[in-house]
C-alpha cells in the first residue's frame, strides 16, 4: 500500500533527516520541489526549458509549472510520496489536492514536526558551532538573525496550511524536539494509523 504524505515543520525542524529515514527505510520519494526544480532546469526536457527560463529571468517559478513537475514524478510511479517544501500556499494544497484526485491517488497524512522555536534556534545555533569547531564551513542561514527571519517566514506563510489540513482531519503532529530516533518511531507510527 502506498502512502502519500506532506511533511510540514519550521528550518531545522528535522525534516529533511527523517524525509531520508522515510526513502531509505519505507522506499518512499521524496518530491523536494528546490531539487526537481534544479534537476528540471538542467533535463533540457520542454518543462525543465521553462523552468530555466523563468529562473533566468530572476522570478519565481509559477504554481502550474511546480504542479506540472510533481505530475511528471507522480507519474512515474513509486512507492508512496512525500512532499517537502510544497505545499506553501492555499492555493498550492489545492492545487495539489485537485493533481492528487485527478490521479486517483490521496493524501493520507500531513505531518507537522513541532518544536519548540527557542530550543530551535538553540539548535541551529549549537549546528553553527560545531561546523565551526569542526573546521567545516557554516551555513550562512545558520546565525540567530537570519534563522528567525525563516521562522517568521515560514509561520506566516505555513500557520494557514496547519488549519487548512486540520480542518480536512489530515494533520497529525510529532514532538519534532525529540530525539531523531523517537521522532522517527512516531512517523512510523502516524504512517501506520494511516
Amino acid at each position: 500500500m502506498t502512502i502519500n504524505i506532506i511533511l510540514l515543520g519550521p528550518p531545522g525542524a528535522g525534516k529533511g533527516t527523517q524525509a531520508g529515514n522515510l526513502v531509505r527505510d519505507r522506499g518512499m520519494v521524496q518530491l523536494s520541489t528546490g531539487d526537481m526544480l534544479r534537476a528540471a532546469r538542467s533535463s533540457g526536457t520542454e518543462m525543465g526549458n521553462r523552468v530555466a527560463e523563468v529562473m533566468d529571468r530572476g522570478e519565481l517559478v509559477t504554481d502550474e509549472i511546480v504542479i506540472g513537475l510533481i505530475r511528471e514524478k507522480l507519474e512515474e510511479g513509486g512507492n508512496g510520496f512525500i512532499f517537502d517544501g510544497f505545499p506553501r500556499t492555499l492555493a498550492q494544497a489545492d492545487a495539489l489536492g485537485d493533481l492528487l484526485a485527478e490521479m486517483d491517488m490521496k493524501l493520507d497524512a500531513v505531518i507537522e514536526l513541532k518544536v519548540d522555536d527557542e530550543a530551535l534556534v538553540a539548535r541551529i545555533v549549537k549546528r553553527a558551532e560545531d561546523s565551526r569547531a569542526a573546521g567545516q564551513p557554516v551555513r550562512k542561514d545558520d546565525t540567530p538573525e537570519v534563522f528567525a527571519d525563516r521562522l517568521r517566514e515560514y509561520y506566516k506563510k505555513t500557520a494557514p496550511l496547519l488549519g487548512y489540513y486540520h480542518a480536512k482531519g489530515e494533520l497529525r503532529q510529532v514532538d519534532g524536539m525529540a530525539s531523531m530516533d523517537e521522532v522517527a518511531a512516531q512517523i512510523d507510527k502516524v504512517l501506520s494509523d494511516a
